[in-house]
């Protein structure tokens, strides 16, 4: 039988906390009929814990480095998610920030800062329950 390292049982854990992650997030926002639902954010939180995780456990005294890469390449994936259309409406900002939020999940769980990515997870499903402010002054101009 295998045996495995302290670290590898760490990275299980890390993938396993990840997907959990990606599930809660990706199901409220499939929920709501939103993108960006279950697959998207699972592997964002798990594809930036993985970086993480290396970064953290190859690099010991430069982790950041890597981070670094994954806040730029999310950057560039939540850039090709913002839409605009001819008449000038831009949608999808909050699916690029969610999924921008996500690989900030995702790093705190690589550093296994577990306290703080489980509150990012409670933040990530609370914040777009918060009514928004234009849809309540869309809806009272419609019935003015």
């Amino acid at each position: 039988m295998a045996s495995f390292s302290p670290q590898e049982y760490a990275f299980v854990l890390d993938v396993v906390l990840a997907l959990i992650a990606g599930i809660l997030i990706g199901a409220e926002r499939e929920l709501r009929g939103k993108p960006g639902g279950i697959n998207t954010q699972s592997f964002v939180i798990g594809g930036a814990a993985i970086f993480t995780f290396i970064s953290r456990t190859m690099l010991p005294n430069t982790p950041g480095s890597i981070a670094a890469g994954i806040v730029t390449g999310i950057g560039f994936l939540g850039a090709g998610i913002i839409l605009k259309d001819k008449g000038g409406m831009v949608s999808n900002i909050t699916t690029a920030a969610s999924v921008w939020f996500s690989a900030a999940i995702g790093m705190a769980i690589g550093f296994q800062l577990y306290l703080i990515a489980f509150t990012a997870v409670i933040f990530s499903i609370f914040v777009p329950r918060i009514p928004s402010l234009r849809k309540k002054a869309e809806k009272s101009n419609f019935k003015s």
